[in-house]
């Protein structure tokens, strides 16, 4: 007779489930690549399923994605505020500055904005292109958040 410690395993409880046949394609797939048995799987994952750290985890997952979009709102909220006062402060600046023309001028004029217009499109399309935008210029220490 051989003298074995007995074992101090408990047995572990059968259950039945049912699975839809993609979650258990995917099961099967898993422990295949693993080459653990699908009920060992199934275990762990309910198991973290249930633990009670998983919804925490759950919840710092989210919080942190939701600082990122806070974050990208900050900065959206910041960038149009530049784009805004920018234009206020050029319409401003050429109402003040530019006086009204005779008629036979401000035809001219007319005529010579739409190529003048065209120049400004392809410089803005050259900068939005390579850069830098104003926004790398500005300081964030420079500009008051939006309120």
């Amino acid at each position: 007779m051989t003298d074995r410690p007995p074992t101090s395993r408990k047995k572990k409880a059968q259950i039945s489930v049912y699975l839809d046949p993609e979650v258990m394609g995917q099961l099967a797939d898993y422990a295949a690549r693993r080459d653990q048995p699908q009920s060992m799987i199934a275990e762990a994952a309910i198991a973290s399923f249930l633990s009670p750290d998983a919804s925490e985890r759950r919840e710092a997952v989210i919080v942190k994605r939701l600082d990122q979009i806070d974050r990208r709102m900050t900065r959206l909220e910041r960038d149009v505020g530049i784009a805004v006062e920018s234009l206020a402060v050029f319409v401003k600046y050429w109402i003040t500055t530019t006086p009204t023309l005779p008629e036979p001028a401000a035809q001219a004029a007319r005529a010579k904005a739409g190529e003048r217009y065209d120049q400004f499109v392809t410089a803005l399309g050259r900068r939005l292109a390579k850069g830098p935008k104003l926004r790398q210029e500005i300081s964030e220490d420079e500009v008051d958040p939006i309120e």
